[in-house]
């Protein structure tokens, strides 16, 4: 049986194509459903561009395929809500200096 730490493990071997972030940490994800063998994920970019997604979800799939007893993958790209900074990990917003705008001080 597959296991969602699994899943997780290899979303994060899936890097943006013009940052050298996983899609995980950038908060791409939006969400995954595991049932039995297969996995539906529900994400996002960073701006619209179909080559990008193109490749991204291809990569996403390729990375997937790797995952013992993983048969089906389905990946779902939506628009809204719209991605921003603020759904980055904290460790990322951290690296990169991001403070969001509520908590930065006049």
């Amino acid at each position: 049986m597959v296991g969602m730490d699994a899943v997780m493990k290899a979303l994060r071997e899936v890097y943006d194509l013009d940052l050298p972030v996983n899609i995980v940490d950038l908060g791409l994800i939006y969400d995954v459903q595991l049932k039995g063998d297969e996995v539906h994920i529900k994400m996002t970019l960073t701006a619209r561009d179909g080559q990008v997604e193109q490749l991204l979800v291809q990569n996403l799939k390729d990375q997937l395929q790797l995952v013992k007893g993983l048969k089906k993958v389905n990946v779902e790209v939506v628009w809204d809500p719209p991605w921003t900074r603020d759904r980055m990990s904290p460790e990322l917003k951290k690296r990169f200096g991001y403070v969001p705008e509520k908590d930065k001080t006049a």
